[in-house]
């Protein structure tokens, strides 16, 4: 059963593969998405997190973000919130169609650490640990949550928690490794990952600041951590699984699909031109997947094209195209012609 992955502790790392997440984001990680990371390498996906309190009073705009397809498994959902009663109607509501779910302790946006929910929680440890506990006797599938280390404010207590929250029945941790103040500033902290891995018995993930093969191998040799999620470096970039695992040795470069679709003329390609041909099979695919599954949707197209062309010479054209075409296909296909690499143009 696929939803068993993730869920192994490790001796050290000594080079062996190891699950590769893609991060639960806002406004990216969308079903489609999902299913194209899956394509590219990660190993699980989460969904976009999702307010408990509007999956409790069946809001149809929350309800679709929890669309899964059967080529995601395991199917992850994960919810937040400050109510304990409606994080408990919304884990119940959805292990009809879930394999785990997901708790998000580690939100630090405003409007959600606001109604006391996300990384909020982290400076309620007791109200956190409660609630977890609540929802792994109310429900028959394994419960995970992922955290930061603390508030900032005061000493950080995300090793506590995780103690805590194992004695509880909770499955699998990640931990992001910055505080609710940090955000996204400053250098992850992994030595406290560390920390947190040697002191409980189940698998805890690492997050933050895993860019590419190198520091995946020094994130893994540091923290021994059981896996690792893969966030802002997932963006427009979803081609970073596979980059990690054929640097780490864990997948052959002749394997991936991009490289496939060049032939033997991907090594004469300049570091350029397979930038531009790797996203570009990734744009295609995404666009193939949102038609297969929850149809293109304009807004949504638009902030992942902005993603995928960042960093690209010529980027800036590509707001320019997005707002000019009305038609989703045009811009669909606009987006692709971009993405061309420089010897096809």
């Amino acid at each position: 059963m696929m939803s068993d992955v993730g869920f192994d502790t490790y001796e050290a790392w000594s080079g062996e593969q190891r699950p590769l997440y893609l991060a639960p984001m806002a406004g990216v990680s969308d079903l489609p998405y999902r299913l194209l990371a899956k394509e590219c390498g990660a190993d699980i996906t989460i969904t976009e997190f999702t307010n408990s309190t509007a999956l409790s009073r069946e809001a149809t705009a929350s309800w679709r973000k929890m669309e899964s397809d059967p080529r995601e498994q395991p199917f992850i959902p994960q919810i937040f919130g400050g109510e304990m009663d409606d994080m408990v109607k919304a884990a119940i509501m959805l292990q009809e169609s879930a394999d785990v779910i997901d708790l998000n302790f580690g939100c630090p946006a405003p409007k959600v650490t606001n109604i006391c929910a996300g990384a909020a929680l982290m400076g309620e440890p007791q109200k956190l640990v409660s609630m977890v506990e609540n929802i792994v006797d109310a429900v028959d599938i394994p419960v995970t949550a992922k955290m930061r280390l603390g508030t900032g404010q005061g000493p950080n207590n995300a090793v506590n928690i995780c103690q805590s929250l194992e004695n509880v029945g909770a499955q699998r941790l990640c931990i992001h490794g910055r505080t609710l103040r940090q955000r996204y500033s400053g250098i992850a902290d992994w030595e406290t990952i560390r920390t947190a891995v040697n002191s409980v018995d189940i698998p805890v993930v690492a997050n933050g600041d895993i860019t590419d093969a190198q520091s995946a191998q020094r994130c893994l040799e540091l923290t021994n951590a059981s896996g690792l999620m893969i966030g802002r470096a997932a963006i427009g970039r979803p081609d970073v699984f596979a980059q990690i695992k054929v640097g780490l040795g864990w997948m052959e470069e002749e394997e991936l699909p991009w490289v496939q679709q060049c032939d033997s003329e991907w090594n004469e390609l300049s570091e350029t031109s397979q930038a531009f041909a790797s996203r570009r099979w990734c744009w295609n695919r995404y666009v193939e997947l949102c038609r297969e599954t929850t149809g293109l949707a304009k807004q949504t197209m638009q902030r992942h094209a902005i993603a995928f062309s960042k960093g690209l010479p010529g980027a800036k054209s590509v707001r320019t195209l997005m707002h000019e075409l009305a038609d989703v296909n045009e811009s669909a296909q606009a987006i692709s012609d971009f993405l061309k690499p420089i010897s096809e143009s």
